[in-house]
């Protein structure tokens, strides 16, 4: 009688040491180098999928769509700024240098904002003519690097973003690899063609807010008091900061959380710095609130905005405004499928791409290859991206409608609930099914 092979259980992949991690140590042991990409987090970490809104019934009478106005314009940096920014959308397009960006690629945003009635941001690098060009409001961001910045242009842009935090690296400087650094991108920064670029991690002249202070006074006389000043924070400490922004005289505070992306940077800052979007907030807005600030400062949140019901949920937490940046590439064909046999040809895929930093996108947006680059129709992709931006608002007016309200500001926690503990207690509404909040006594 033959004996029989007893069966085998089937093999267990650890938890801990996943393909993805043992893939990684391997990688770092064969090389001796960190990983450096681009994007955003990949974890997955609570967010606005996590809320869900309570829609009007008899307790609430909802907006009938056809015949009641439910109104979408926001106004930014209404505290000092002689012209302040009128915007007809509360989603804003976040700063992505030129450099980062191909130029096709900042032209189309700048069309493609101008188009929806909001704003487009500068990034790292410098004003380029496509962007000042096409878009009719441009934020100037002021960066550590001070790469590209000059008075004549501080003047022209409609606002200026001091950056002093990023939510995929706060804390940390952004990059630029030489393979980017072409010959513009080197003038434009005063660098040297070809060499790797790492921005400081901190502004030059002021470690603190009390310097910040000089620094904002001295914008608003080298812009006449015309211009808002922004500041933006990652999410690390965003009670404290939004508090130390308002005192040193921010007429808008940008809040970066950690799904937020990046052109580069570690992969260990992208995974493992910061608090989700979702954690940051609540806290951000009881500063704004404790200090009689709340809608006198305007708060701009971004970090994985995606859809109209993550502009909704955003502000009905209290921010006034929302800002994307990965979702506006997506819009303007970034990782689209039809160059997957490009990105399998780079040892990706699309959907995964992320190697931004190497400069051999097949969509033509994160390179300064001119023949990449020259894939990218910006009139074409412009159009794109005003029709995500309609839909996104769009959708944030339906649902504002079904919560019975006027205008999309009138979103308010109670209109919320949300699914896990978790994203209860980081949002500080009730977990579905009960009035409870969990850590209430903390907030």
């Amino acid at each position: 009688m033959t004996e029989r092979t007893p069966p085998r259980a089937l093999p267990r992949q650890s938890a801990t040491f996943s393909n993805e991690t043992n893939s990684e140590i391997r990688r770092a042991a064969a090389t001796g180098i960190y990983a450096i990409r681009g994007g955003g987090a990949k974890r997955k970490v609570p967010h606005f999928d996590d809320l869900l809104f309570l829609g009007a019934s008899i307790s609430r009478y909802p907006l009938e769509g056809y015949r009641e106005k439910c109104a979408t314009d926001v106004w930014l940096g209404t505290r000092n700024a002689r012209k302040p920014l009128h915007l007809e959308i509360p989603i804003t397009i976040a700063g992505m240098s030129f450099g980062s960006l191909s130029g096709p690629a900042k032209e189309a945003l700048g069309r493609g904002a101008t188009a929806a009635g909001t704003s487009t941001t500068t990034g790292d690098g410098g004003m380029t003519e496509e962007e000042r060009g096409h878009s009719r409001t441009l934020i100037y961001q002021y960066l550590p690097s001070r790469y590209g910045m000059n008075p004549d242009d501080l003047r022209r842009a409609d606002a200026i973003e001091v950056v002093v935090g990023q939510g995929a690296k706060p804390g940390g400087g952004g990059m630029l690899l030489g393979q980017k650094i072409t010959e513009r991108v080197a003038g434009m920064r005063d660098l040297p063609v070809g060499i790797d670029q790492r921005s400081a991690c901190r502004h030059p002249d002021w470690t603190g807010p009390d310097d910040l202070e000089i620094k904002i006074l001295e914008l608003r006389e080298i812009t006449g008091w015309e211009k808002p000043i922004f500041v933006k924070i990652g999410g690390a400490r965003p009670y404290f900061d939004t508090a130390l922004a308002v005192k040193a005289g921010a007429d808008v505070v940008v809040l970066d959380g950690m799904q937020g992306g990046t052109a580069a940077t570690q992969n260990v800052f992208i995974e493992h710095v910061g608090q989700p979007t979702l954690a940051c907030i609540r806290p951000a807005v009881r500063a704004l609130q404790e200090l009689g600030m709340h809608r006198k400062v305007q708060l701009v949140v971004s970090g994985g905005i995606r859809t109209g019901a993550d502009v909704a949920k955003a502000l009905a937490l209290g921010a006034d405004a929302v800002s994307i940046g990965t979702a506006a590439l997506i819009a303007l064909g970034d990782n689209d499928p039809r160059w997957e046999e490009d990105y399998r040809a780079l040892g990706t895929t699309a959907g995964a791409y992320d190697d931004w930093h190497e400069g051999r996108d097949p969509a033509g947006i994160t390179t300064q290859d001119p023949a990449l680059a020259a894939r990218l129709d910006p009139v074409e992709a412009g159009r794109r991206l005003r029709n995500y931006l309609a839909v996104m608002t769009l959708e944030c007016q339906t649902i504002a409608r079904a919560c019975g309200k006027s205008h999309v500001h009138n979103l308010e926690p109670e209109d919320l609930c949300a699914l896990t503990i978790e994203a209860a207690a980081m949002a500080g509404v009730p977990l579905a099914g009960t009035d409870w909040i969990p850590g209430l006594s903390g907030l």
